[in-house]
């Protein structure tokens, strides 16, 4: 599965937010949207609320707080989000930061919930997500620590929930660089937790595609890229986002890497035997010899 994380990149705007939708979908062939939830007042502290934005030029307001509030889709835009995706067979899902979030979107019974890397520590999420949501949580590692990883897999196995928890790999920056995506992490929780989870994804917050083909050959069954209409929108994701073009053709790289990774059904397939009756040197066939072809 190809996720395209909108997240926030929509700039407050439900036309544009559909709009994120129809080039996902029509232009790009990628068939899951992801978006953001987040209550402010439960996440951001009176002090933070009231602070500048820490890069000001990004800033949608004049305090980070407003910030975010511009940022926000209330409930009633999500359920038209969700109809928006369905309407063209797509899969609609997002990401909540906070258990009133969750409980929001929750209601709109998508198909699938992500916790990112930032609220994967809230153990009050947590436990919603395993109590009141019955369908597949996924959930992002990055700035998270081995033993914050060991209690959030604890939580779901306490629960019975394991088989509905993917885990992605993921490195928290903006963008990150090739040397700073530690793909074997994907390997390391294959290993560590391949044989109980529902599924091991990754995360990329890097510039280009290559990295995601990787992630996909190491294991990964769900890759999530940052979507972006325009690279130069104001706001910190758009530079770690793809643009239309490049999700499009990361849908058409991992088609092909798909189609590619497969055993020899037969020692000589189907594509090789005229070529092997032209061009093969063997012994008693006067029509073929090693000068007869390229190969």
């Amino acid at each position: 599965m190809l996720i395209a994380e909108v997240g926030c990149n929509h700039l407050g705007d439900l036309d544009v937010a559909k709009r994120f939708i129809e080039v996902a979908t029509s232009f790009c062939n990628v068939t899951t949207v992801k978006f953001q939830k987040r209550d402010v007042a439960t996440l951001l502290t009176e002090e933070q609320r009231n602070a500048p934005h820490p890069a000001p030029h990004n800033s949608y307001g004049p305090t980070y707080g407003e910030h975010r509030e511009f940022l926000e889709l209330d409930l009633d835009q999500h359920r038209e989000l969700k109809e928006a995706c369905e309407a063209r067979g797509a899969t609609y899902t997002c990401s909540v930061w906070d258990a009133p979030s969750f409980e929001e979107i929750a209601s709109l019974e998508p198909e699938l919930i992500k916790i990112p890397s930032a609220s994967n520590t809230n153990p009050d999420l947590l436990e919603a997500a395993c109590r009141h949501f019955p369908g597949p949580i996924h959930i992002s590692l990055g700035m998270t620590t081995r033993a914050e990883e060991a209690t959030i897999v604890e939580v779901f196995r306490r629960h019975g929930r394991l088989g509905d928890l993917v885990l992605y790999a993921c490195t928290s920056g903006y963008p990150v660089q090739p040397a700073e995506a530690y793909l074997l992490e994907i390997l390391r929780l294959r290993e560590a937790y391949g044989a109980e989870v529902g599924g091991i994804g990754y995360s990329g917050h890097h510039n280009g595609i290559s990295l995601d083909l990787v992630a996909f050959t190491l294991g990964a069954d769900y890759l999530e890229r940052h979507f972006t209409l325009d690279r130069t929108w104001k706001g910190t994701d758009h530079a770690a986002s793809l643009e239309p073009d490049g999700l499009r053709r990361l849908r058409r790289d991992l088609d092909y890497a798909a189609q590619a990774l497969q055993a020899r059904p037969t020692e000589i397939v189907e594509v090789e035997r005229p070529q092997r009756a032209k061009l093969k040197w063997l012994r008693g066939n006067v029509g073929a010899s090693p000068a007869a072809g390229s190969h």
